[in-house]
């Protein structure tokens, strides 16, 4: 069958009718009971096309086309509203619909958003008094008259597409600014992968949110891409849509941890609904080791792990690319993605593969067969890089096209990369670097323990010292000092913690990120009150 990907037509709206022209009869997107064809779907975005070209604001068009704020969950009413808002020649603004009344505004107000499509609990949050540029507000896809015109603006690649507020995890969200080109770039990027990841017979689960760059172009622009059919999840529920996975024989499993951990778990025979995946991909966030390997027992197929940020459209490296996963490992960079490590020295630790070659005095290289490098900064150069943060670009890719991630990784000898931490997320202890993910990768190694999220709180003597906050496994009864022991024994005494605090659970982003800025260190307990079951605090780090 013809794939309808046009490395010609970067709008998503362009792949839209060229798949409608294709297989118009053929399901584009499942939804509870529902189905949508690829021909239904491209005449009901043309109609809201046309209302949302009307209601724009026709002279605020520089230096970027008027914004459409979209608050909607993971239903057929957003993707309309997305593909029409690109099809009119404006930019989508897709936003958290559990956002709250504050929150939105922001967004709106930062965005200066037009016009707002979503649903009703979320467009009665915002009066639209207190904004000035918002000059209509729809709880539906808006639809135009039968005699609106029948042409649109034309947009080039590098016009503005989408903004993607981040997810806000400190500070206040910002408006990253992806284009055309750059959404199309990271398709084609992994169009290079063999084999494929997904093609034109693929069922994908779209239950990622979609105003995230995950479900967003990783999701949904893949469907779009290839003309392939998505199966819309706007509430996965307790066994993470198994229903829905089964129903439609979804071939193709985009996901975060939390949602692999709930199919490895589910009860009954999860492998029988699962029995029609091909390929299955996490990210977002670490994917721990017996997930993993649970998941792969029940469907016989590996999860390969994706890294990316939504400033990179979002992938970056995937597991995909060398084959066969390693445990740990976030894979190697897409085809078309130049990356860098880099030490914080400034000195290049890495490059597409190649370990820098260390030198003596004399210049004499003194390489010899490396087995990997020290952690650096990742450094990435690509057609799907964002043009920077809305409104004016700051904080965007250098004028040698070479962005500073702000994450940490190291490669092994292979050439595979690991991922380290956030560089504003390490943890100096008497000046030594300590990184969380090794100190949670230790601690989730325990058997008592589900989860694990650690941070830095300040310390008198030696600056930081590492705080712990742990969720036990089901009939745990682990202990703090357990797990303090545990540590001691796998890890060097600076990376040990001095507090071990037990949680019902840890809070995390809509796309399963662990929010930590929400942990706050519990008071401590003062001498001489014996300690509490639920901590155990060590005095001192050397």
């Amino acid at each position: 069958m013809q794939d309808a990907a046009d490395s010609t037509a970067p709008n998503p709206a362009d792949r839209l009718r060229r798949a409608a022209a294709d297989h118009g009869g053929r399901a584009a997107l499942h939804w509870r009971d529902t189905t949508l064809t690829w021909s239904a779907l491209d005449a009901a975005v043309t109609a809201t096309a046309h209302a949302l070209h009307a209601a724009a604001p026709q002279a605020d068009r520089t230096p970027h086309p008027p914004r459409v704020a979209i608050g909607f969950g993971n239903t057929p009413d957003f993707v309309v509203t997305y593909l029409a808002t690109l099809r009119a020649g404006l930019v989508a603004v897709p936003v958290n619909p559990a956002l709250t009344g504050r929150e939105l505004r922001h967004v709106l107000a930062d965005s200066g958003a037009a016009v707002l499509v979503g649903a009703a609990d979320v467009t009665a949050r915002v009066d639209p008094a207190d904004l000035p540029a918002l000059r209509a507000v729809h709880t539906v896809p808006p639809v135009a008259a039968d005699d609106a015109p029948s042409r649109f603006p034309t947009r080039d690649g590098d016009d503005l597409a989408v903004l993607l507020y981040t997810s806000g995890t400190e500070g206040r969200p910002k408006g990253a600014m992806l284009s055309h080109r750059a959404l199309a770039a990271n398709h084609a990027q992994a169009d290079r992968i063999d084999p494929p990841v997904v093609g034109p017979d693929d069922t994908v689960l779209l239950a990622l949110p979609l105003f995230h760059a995950y479900g967003l172009n990783a999701g949904l622009g893949a469907v779009l891409h290839h003309g392939a059919t998505g199966v819309l999840v706007d509430e996965p529920g307790p066994t993470g849509a198994l229903d829905e996975i089964a129903r439609h024989r979804v071939s193709v499993l985009l996901g975060v941890p939390s949602m692999f951990l709930t199919w490895a778990d589910a009860a009954g025979d999860p492998s029988a609904a699962l029995a029609g995946v091909r390929v299955a991909v996490c990210g977002a966030a670490p994917l721990p080791l017996p997930v993993g390997a649970r998941f792969t027992e029940l469907t016989g197929h590996p999860v390969h792990v994706g890294y990316g940020l939504t400033e990179t459209a979002p992938v970056l490296t995937s597991t995909l690319v060398g084959g066969e996963p390693k445990p740990g490992s976030i894979g190697r960079p897409l085809p078309g993605v130049e990356l860098r490590l880099v030490g914080s020295d400034g000195d290049e630790l890495w490059r597409d593969g190649v370990p820098a070659a260390e030198t003596d005095d004399d210049g004499m290289d003194l390489t010899d067969d490396p087995v990997g490098t020290d952690p650096g900064q990742i450094v990435v150069r690509g057609a799907n890089l964002f043009a920077g943060y809305w409104p004016d670009g700051r904080g965007g890719p250098g004028p040698d096209g070479w962005w500073a991630t702000g994450d940490v990784a190291y490669a092994d000898g292979d050439g595979d990369l690991f991922l380290v931490d956030r560089l504003g997320e390490l943890i100096l202890v008497n000046g030594f670097n300590v990184y969380p993910h090794e100190v949670e990768s230790v601690l989730q190694a325990h058997p008592g323990v589900a989860e694990s999220a650690v941070l830095g709180v300040p310390h008198l003597r030696t600056g930081e010292t590492v705080r712990a906050y742990v969720v036990r496994a089901a009939g745990s009864s682990v202990t703090a000092a357990e797990l303090l022991a545990h540590c001691a024994r796998n890890l060097a005494r600076f990376k040990c913690p001095t507090a071990v605090e037990f949680v019902d659970a840890l809070p995390y982003s809509a796309i399963g990120k662990v929010r930590k800025t929400e942990l706050r260190p519990a008071p401590v307990v003062p001498s001489p009150a014996p300690p509490t079951e639920t901590r155990t605090e060590v005095p001192d780090v050397q």
